[in-house]
């Protein structure tokens, strides 16, 4: 449901789930028993079940919403039973509305776990990766997939490598400076609309909505294609953010920061970034602006900070300068 985010911003906050026939293709999985419809399964949990108590017998807290992980130990553990325990213990299992069991260190499927999924229609799959490292890479997958994810209305940019987020009122001239930094060489991510969500590191990726993307407006001209337009060096699918611009009309009675001490951030789905606020100004090359701007960004998280430098020099100069009238 739409609601009013920050400062007026629209934020659009959902549910997600991704589909079984999307983790197959990307891990490239090998289908060994399929379901009805197997690939349009939905999953909407980053956790993985590796069902060795359920396979003893055990039941209790038992998610039936998650995948479920046969490795190597359950694998040897299967192995030590008779035929009938097994076709028992897959039979119960497999009586639950799991998504789809995936064997890793393509272990050899048991006839018995075969035939209990057909008779109960679930999905038995099988990758060649070794257990531990497969359900790392499948449960950040999942994650990235799953994860919160908001709109907000802006443009965004990489900038010398840097992930710029322009945001300001409509009409501010968010796009003017967007088809400016294009021609410099920079590539857009997204532009009237910036679909973000936090990643499994803790981070905040931008990509623009599917229907819109590398579609640019410009009031006077219309609706661009970038691509087309500037060609594929000038766009990108993705990009983490690391920088949040605000622009917004100059205002003489303000005060803005002249030294650059202040060190604003803008929080978004908890993770902070940091921002800053640029007056816009009849004269000013804003394009120019942001440049410097991403690249000062980088430096200061390389460990430079101009700002501090010059007033650490500053304070210096006074305490020598005191220091003579002293001694004088």
């Amino acid at each position: 449901m739409p609601k009013a985010g920050k400062e007026g911003i629209e934020v659009t906050e959902s549910l997600y789930s991704v589909k079984l026939g999307e983790i197959i293709r990307e891990f490239n999985l090998e289908v060994l028993c399929a379901a009805p419809d197997y690939e349009n399964v939905p999953l909407r949990t980053v956790d993985i079940n590796r069902p060795g108590l359920p396979l003893t017998g055990f039941f209790e807290h038992f998610d039936t919403k998650r995948l479920l992980l046969i490795g190597l130990t359950e694998h040897t553990y299967l192995e030590g039973l008779s035929s009938k325990e097994r076709r028992e213990r897959f039979d119960r299992l497999l009586s639950y509305p799991v998504p789809a069991v995936i064997i890793t260190r393509e272990l050899d499927a048991y006839p018995e776990c075969l035939d209990a999924a057909r008779e109960h229609g679930r999905t038995i799959l099988r990758t060649k990766a070794q257990t531990s490292a497969f359900m790392s890479a499948l449960i950040g997958s999942l994650y990235n997939q799953l994860a919160p994810r908001i709109t907000r209305s802006g443009v965004m940019m990489e900038i010398y490598g840097e992930g710029v987020l322009l945001q300001g009122e409509s009409g501010v001239g968010k796009s003017e400076v967007a088809i400016e930094l294009i021609k410099r060489g920079h590539r857009i991510i997204a532009d009237d609309a910036v679909e973000i969500r936090e990643t499994n590191h803790g981070t905040l990726e931008a990509t623009a909505p599917e229907l819109i993307r590398h579609y640019m407006e410009l009031r006077g001209i219309g609706v661009i294609d970038v691509r087309r337009l500037f060609g594929m060096g000038a766009i990108k699918i993705k990009q983490e953010i690391h920088l949040v611009i605000r622009l917004e009309p100059w205002n003489d009675e303000a005060v803005y920061d002249r030294l650059g001490l202040e060190s604003a951030q803008t929080e978004i789905l908890g993770v902070k970034v940091p921002s800053i606020t640029i007056p816009v100004k009849p004269g000013r090359n804003l394009a120019s602006i942001v440049e410097v701007a991403a690249m000062n960004n980088r430096n200061r998280k390389m460990g430079h900070n101009a700002a501090l430098e010059l007033t650490r020099r500053m304070d210096e100069h006074f305490e020598k300068m005191m220091g003579n009238e002293g001694e004088a």
